[in-house]
This record gives structure tokens, sequence and C-alpha cells, in this order.
């Protein structure tokens, strides 16, 4: 992947100050401001979270303004980062998934972000507690009807610009508009209005990972000073906004809200991610009525047309009964076009999913019965329990792949049997200690001397993704 959102955005000289030092606060003196901040929460009778790109650099996606931002390199006639994994599949980091154990236990009621990388949605939070200024770069929307499409691939224009892709809705069909907004953009008051009416209601605004530099954005915090609230700060820079904060605190944003979580005695939540895809058998006999030629198509749900990220290849093969050739489809549209004898008895097409990097498994399989028939077994089932059973799955077994079936239904022409399939292919456990995740795939360390860290360290030798968050 190229640089994306960074690549897409208008130019602009003045872009503020970048590349400044991060401080860490001493053991101690972290320690006891993780305490007095989980007091605050604990009494907090409104508390509004306000993110910035700090919370989403342990998730490998680069800021802007940090030693390793983009702009920083920019300015230092550096190489920019290369991607190493897709965009797309980026996961959530330990502070995502506290938030979202936090608006589960009642403490926070609003959720305020700058971030254009989607994974406060993908984390969990309701989208109704959530306000994204700057937009989702996985999110559509109609200008007309106002329904959101959260996309599984990164939409491909920003500058609310028009799409590929039209409503679904009946009725509708206006051409849809990208969320991520460009420079010259205003923050638009679908996602403005509530995140002023929630600030100025805070008794507890707090910042993380953000250097509150972007206005009007970096002014909402300060709303709720008028009412008697206050704002807690917690960031590895300095920020125009620290003489506001009745508590400032300098260390990483995963630490410090794991000993928050520790002080509360609230969980992080695992991490699932579960991707989906439609199978299409299509099926029409042939002139003389002695054949039946039919297709298979693997697709994306968001449309025939959409990309498919997460799969990289399917491998088709056939029950043993049967004399065809087994096939490998590696070119998206995912297609397979095949003609068997009509009295062919039932037989069953077995997939192996083959997924893309970033997935925590290599494959899954999908087994689909054929008897040329339309079966009558129609159904659109509980997402929501499926789901649901399916993470419980994954965690039970400590691992992915798993499948579901979450809705089947029939299209009389052309003759075609839809399915669509629930996979989980992500799944991320947190260990109680801030930087080890129990299955062993992240473990980052920090040398600090005399309270100044002037660069970060990535471990395993990763490179930063190429996708980007204003901080």
């Amino acid at each position: 992947m190229s640089l994306g959102y960074a690549e897409k955005l208008s130019f602009i000289e003045d872009v503020g100050n970048v590349g400044m030092t991060e401080y860490f606060d001493p053991p101690l003196l972290l320690q006891d401001k993780i305490e007095r901040l989980a007091v605050m929460i604990q009494k907090s009778k409104h508390l509004v979270v306000f993110t910035g790109a700090g919370i989403s650099t342990s998730c490998g996606i680069p800021d802007f303004r940090g030693p390793k931002g983009i702009w920083t390199l920019q300015r230092e006639g550096k190489a920019l980062p290369e991607a190493s994994l897709p965009f797309h599949r980026a996961t959530p980091s330990m502070t995502h998934m506290a938030l979202v154990e936090l608006e589960k236990a009642g403490f926070l009621k609003f959720l305020i972000s700058q971030n254009i990388d989607g994974l406060h949605l993908r984390s969990g939070i309701p989208r109704e507690k959530l306000s994204e200024l700057h937009g989702d770069s996985f999110m559509e929307r109609c200008p007309s009807c106002g329904i959101e499409y959260m996309r599984d691939f990164e939409i491909e224009t920003i500058g609310l610009k028009e799409t590929a892709r039209r409503c679904s809705k009946v009725g509708c069909g206006a051409r849809l508009k990208d969320t991520v907004l460009d420079w010259e953009d205003a923050l638009p008051p679908k996602e403005m209005n509530p995140a002023e009416r929630h600030c100025k209601m805070a008794d507890v605004v707090l910042c993380l990972g953000t250097s509150l530099q972007i206005t009007p954005a970096c002014n909402l915090p300060l709303k709720s000073l008028k009412g008697g609230g206050k704002i807690v700060i917690v960031n590895l820079q300095k920020t125009p906004k620290d003489k506001k904060a009745s508590l400032l605190i300098h260390g990483l944003v995963d630490k410090v809200i794991t000993g928050v979580m520790e002080f509360l005695s609230l969980r992080i939540p695992p991490f699932i991610r579960i991707d989906l895809l439609q199978t299409i058998f299509t099926q029409a006999s042939s002139l003389d009525e002695k054949y039946v030629n039919w297709s298979l198509t693997v697709a994306s749900v968001h449309g025939n047309r959409a990309p498919l990220p997460f799969i990289k290849s399917v491998e088709v093969s056939f029950s043993e009964s049967q004399n065809m050739k087994a096939a490998v489809l590696d070119k998206q549209p995912l297609y397979l076009k095949r003609r068997t004898v009509k009295s062919t008895n039932p037989f069953n097409i077995m997939m192996k999913l083959n997924f893309s990097d970033g997935c925590k498994c290599s494959s899954a399989e999908i087994t689909i019965p054929i008897d040329f028939k339309i079966s009558a077994d129609v159904f659109k089932d509980d997402t929501d329990s499926i789901l649901q059973n399916l993470r419980e799955s994954a965690l039970t077994d400590s691992s992915c792949g798993q499948t579901s079936i979450i809705e089947k239904k029939v299209i009389m022409v052309p003759k075609s049997e839809v399915i669509v399939h629930a996979i989980v292919t992500n799944i991320v456990k947190f260990d109680r200690s801030y930087g080890d995740l129990s299955n062993g795939s992240f473990k980052r360390k920090y040398e600090c001397l005399n309270g100044i860290i002037p660069s970060r360290k990535r471990s395993n030798g990763r490179k930063p993704r190429a996708i980007i968050n204003v901080r």
C-alpha cells in the first residue's frame, strides 16, 4: 500500500509542530497519576473520552507529528514508511478494547475521535456513542437518506466525494460519498453537534494520545470547564492545552489505561474479528436439456464488484464421486464455471479459503451441498446471536477459522442460491500486564533515560503501516 490517506490529502504548507520530544513520567509518579485518574473515572457522572493517533500507534498505524510521523520524516528529508500489512487488517489496541469495557460498565458516556482508522467502531463502541470528527476510511454515507455503510475495504476517495457505489435502500439508490475530510472540509454537524453537547455535560474529559493541535476539534474538551468539568491529558508530547488540564500524564496510553483497568478491577476484553462473504451458485439448463451449466462466485457482501480484501485465493474441490477437476481461484472476481450432466447425483463443493496477510490463521473451509434444486431452506437468522456464538467458539478454541451461515436466499432469475457466511479471521487476547498479549504476537519495551525519550523503537523489526491518523 502507498501512503494512502496522506497522499490523498490536499497540500498544505504549515502543518504545525512536528517531531516534538516525547516525555515519560518516572515510574512512581506515573503510578500515582494512574491511580488518580482511576479514581476520577470511578467518581465521574459523565465521562467523555477524546482520542487521537496516539492510541493507534501500537496497532502499527503511524501518525503525522510523532518522531516517526509522516510530516516529521518529510521535514527531515527521510524516507517515508512502507506498509507491512494492509490498513484494513489493523486490529484495535489495548486502549480501544478497554474503552469498550468502560462503556459496557457504564463509565464511558461518549467517545470523540479524530482518527480515521475505524478502529473504535471495529472494537465494538456503539455508533450512537461515537463521533468520528474527521471521518472514517471504511465508511460511506448516503447524502440522500443518511444511511451509513461500514466496509471491510478502504474507501478509494477522501474529501466527501462520490464513490463507485449506490445506496441499497429501496426507493433511494443515490450515489454514496466517502466520509473522510480533506483540509478545506468543515466538521460535519452530525459528528460535531453531539461531541460539543457531551463535552458541555462532561465532568471529566479524558484526552488520549492527541497533541490537541487540530482546530476546531482541539477546543472541544475546553467546553467542559464552564460547567466545572475537569480535563485529563495522557500524551507523550506537550500540548497547547496542558495548562488547562487538572491532571497531565506523560506516558504510553496503553500502559496508563491498563493500569486504570486494573485499579477498577475491569478486564480488557479480547478482540475477535469476524468477516463476511457470500457464495453465489447460479444454474441454467442447456438448450438440449441434457446438462446443467452452473457457476460459483465467491464475492463481497458489499456487492459483486466490491473487493474481497481478506481472501487471497480459494481452492475448490468436489466430492470423490464426481469426476470434476479441482480449481484454484486466485484472481478477483473469484468465479468458477462448469457443466454437469443433468442426471448427476447430489454432490458437495468444498472450498478452502486462503486468507490474506494480517489474518491470524491461514485458511478456513466451507462446504456447499449441490442438488440442482431450489432449496426450501431459505432463511435469515439472528445475525447478532450467530456472531456472538462464533466469538464464544473462537475464545473456547483459542483459534480462528470458525464459520457459520447467516443468511440463505434464492433468486429466480437467473436461478441462484446465495449464502452469506461469517468467518472468524482474527483473535487477540490481552494480558493484564502492559505490552504483552497472551498469544505472544505483540510486545513492546521502551527504555527511558532522565524521563525523556527522543524516539520510539518498533518491536520485531516491523515497519510502520503507511496509513496515518492526524495527531
